[in-house]
């Protein structure tokens, strides 16, 4: 039976053993609960003797096409094959360009470069909104440009309206990169349908966790069936449709990857995803008392204030320090307090492997970086966590 708090949150199950996994953290940066549920679908699967990709990722991706009102959805080892995957479907190949943020998780430049394409950096809006700017997006577009990645930072929604007129313009596939947003929304659409494809990560800090993990939606027939063959080794029929007896060979019909998720996962991904609306409501209420207690204090500033259409899944809670101000003093006197912080994130130009490229000037995306700050966030939170976290940021800025 759940109970609820004092603030009006469901309170969460209670876990079967204490998470040791925190270490010297009061306050960890993210947290997973392990109950009885989990267990027993960990426990099913390892008793079923089918380990691999099989009906369990069947059910998990159509529920998970249902949620997202898409028609495919494809589960995939990890968040960075989803975008491999999504570039491959598109024919992102050598000589083309993609323009992406720069602020962001190293996976979407890579992922580009892995392709024999080459990342374009873009700006991000300012330190309010710490999307990819439409503006700066269509400057860095050239006649080698292929597509745009673009990211639903924090789990709030890009502008896509903006985003998508620029390239239909200009002829260009969208990609949408939405690990941090499962069911966040921009106009009632959900996040991760509003491009040609859309990738998600369920990785253990995300709002869907599942230790690793993630998915490729899209609405494209075409696309669709690229995605299923690149995922498994190009081959035309799986080893589940095999040992079923829907098959007795198959056909390689282009040269692909193991990419494919694994039934453990999908089944721990099945109870996450019937908990994912209420863990991302409680976020939000998290995320607004950080907001209540810091924005505009200290000289501190929180981004991502509301937006008209915009249903956002609170997967960060992220401030900006006065200028001027020492990180990693900041952070240093945060760790002694025993909260855990981190950094969202250091912009991909800057690091060795990309900063040696001509890069485009991102005046906006340099000139906030050293002073984003990532606050512990995760739906089980205490009222006392909350405030030990607001208490602790403003006696160290």
């Amino acid at each position: 039976m759940s109970t609820t708090t004092s603030a009006g949150r469901a309170a969460p199950p209670t876990p079967r053993d204490d998470n040791k996994a925190t270490g010297r953290w009061s306050v960890p940066l993210s947290d997973v609960l392990v109950d009885a549920d989990l267990e027993r679908a960990a426990t099913d699967v390892v008793r079923s003797g089918w380990w691999s990709m099989g009906p369990r990722v069947a059910e998990f991706e159509r529920a998970f096409a249902d949620l997202l009102s898409v028609r495919h959805a494809f589960g995939v080892a990890n968040g960075t094959a989803a975008l491999h995957l999504a570039l491959l479907a598109i024919e992102c190949g050598p000589g083309d360009e993609v323009v992406v943020p720069s602020l962001n998780f190293v996976a979407a430049a890579n992922t580009i470069t892995h392709t024999g394409a080459t990342p374009v950096f873009c700006d991000v809006i300012g330190p309010d909104d710490l999307t990819a700017d439409p503006d700066d997006i269509e400057a860095a577009i050239g006649p080698k440009t292929r597509a745009l990645l673009v990211m639903h930072y924090g789990g709030h929604a890009c502008r896509m309206d903006e985003i998508l007129a620029i390239a239909e313009r200009h002829g260009l596939a969208v990609i949408e990169d939405a690990a941090h947003a499962p069911a966040g929304q921009f106009d009632g659409r959900a996040c991760g349908t509003l491009g040609a494809v859309g990738c998600f990560s369920f990785f253990s800090n995300k709002n869907l966790p599942v230790g690793e993990g993630g998915m490729v939606v899209t609405d494209d027939e075409a696309l669709a069936e690229k995605i299923r063959l690149f995922r498994s080794h190009g081959m035309t029929t799986l080893t589940w449709d095999r040992h079923r007896g829907h098959a007795s060979s198959y056909d390689v019909v282009l040269h692909g990857f193991n990419y494919r998720l694994d039934e453990l996962r999908a089944a721990i991904g099945l109870i996450e995803l019937e908990r994912l609306q209420e863990r991302n409501r409680a976020r939000g209420e998290i995320v607004e008392t950080y907001r209540r207690a810091l924005d505009g204090e200290a000289g501190i500033s929180m981004p991502f204030g509301p937006r008209d259409g915009v249903v956002s899944t609170h997967h960060l809670a992220v401030i900006v320090l006065p200028e001027g101000t020492s990180r990693q003093a900041v952070q240093t006197a945060l760790a002694a307090r025993g909260v855990q912080t981190s950094v969202h994130y250091p912009p991909i130009h800057m690091f060795s492997a990309y900063r040696e490229r001509e890069q485009r000037s991102l005046p906006v995306t340099e000139s906030i970086a050293e002073r984003l700050l990532t606050l512990p966030l995760f739906p089980h939170m205490s009222e006392a966590q909350v405030a030990a976290v607001t208490e602790a940021v403003l006696a160290s800025v």
